[in-house]
């Protein structure tokens, strides 16, 4: 599958609003019905969090921390900034299990994953939530389209994802501009599909590997990485780059799980204004 690239998304498909549905406005020109989670994944982020929360939309429905075993004041400082903060306390470790745990405590019918280093500006969600409503399955974020940029990415870390990049690309069909960045948003009925069973870094490649091979539409959203703000990073790029190789090819050995067809359009596509 290839991806389409959108920096701003088309209503020409939007279907009525259903009856009993209300309307979230996102902006002056654009009002969506469906209600939007947004999952942060921390460990040791309590510097980074009032940063990181400060940029979030009012409108999101709800913010779900995954606390990853935080020895500062992670959750005192985050349940502070926001009231009505839903709390998950990470039984495993690493990243993907963060994420598998977050996502299956998610209410919402979309599903926005930012980091809590402050390196993802939560005034982008507007541009991934706005691309879902429009008619795709999974809103992928790119540092490498018009509109993206990273100003993060070390010589090595840029290497590696170009050439990991360019393996998925060959095995799978696919015309990713990016594959290691974390942030995604897509519609919480395809987590069965996503099926998230790995524990590190590699989940961001695993979910756009799954996600393509489901028959989900896949559209690019840019999107500019800023750096670190506070803390040290868990990244390793030698050691989670082999996991995300690692990652790339034991997927082809697994068989496709394949969205099911539904009878009717969901509700959660009907309704944006």
């Amino acid at each position: 599958m290839s991806p389409e690239h959108s920096a701003t998304s088309p209503f020409a498909a939007v279907r009525p609003l259903p009856a009993g549905r209300r309307l979230t406005s996102l902006g002056p020109h654009l009002a969506i019905a469906p209600t939007v989670s947004v999952v942060v994944p921390a460990m040791n982020e309590a510097e980074n969090l009032p940063h990181v929360f400060a940029t979030l939309p009012s409108w999101i429905h709800e913010v779900v921390l995954v606390d990853g075993h935080s020895a500062d004041d992670t959750v005192a400082v985050a349940r502070r900034l926001r009231p009505g903060l839903r709390v998950v306390h990470q039984r495993g470790r690493g990243k993907g299990d963060a994420l598998a745990e977050g996502f299956a405590a998610c209410t919402g019918e979309i599903i926005v994953m930012i980091d809590a280093d402050g390196s993802t500006d939560g005034r982008e969600i507007v541009h991934f939530v706005s691309t879902l409503v429009s008619g795709a399955d999974f809103a992928k974020g790119s540092r490498y389209i018009p509109g993206g940029g990273s100003d993060d990415l070390t010589f090595i870390r840029r290497l590696g994802n170009t050439l990991l990049r360019t393996l998925v690309n060959r095995v799978y069909g696919t015309r990713y501009t990016d594959l290691c960045y974390g942030y995604n948003a897509f519609w919480a009925r395809h987590l069965p599909v996503l099926d998230l069973d790995c524990a590190g870094f590699e989940v961001e490649t695993l979910m756009n590997i799954r996600a393509t091979r489901a028959g989900l539409r896949v559209h690019e959203v840019p999107s500019h990485e800023r750096c670190r703000l506070h803390g040290e990073s868990n990244l390793n790029a030698f050691r989670d780059g082999l996991r995300v190789l690692r990652t790339i090819l034991r997927e082809r050995r697994r068989p496709a799980v394949r969205r099911p067809a539904p009878a009717h359009a969901p509700a959660a596509d009907q309704g944006a204004a």
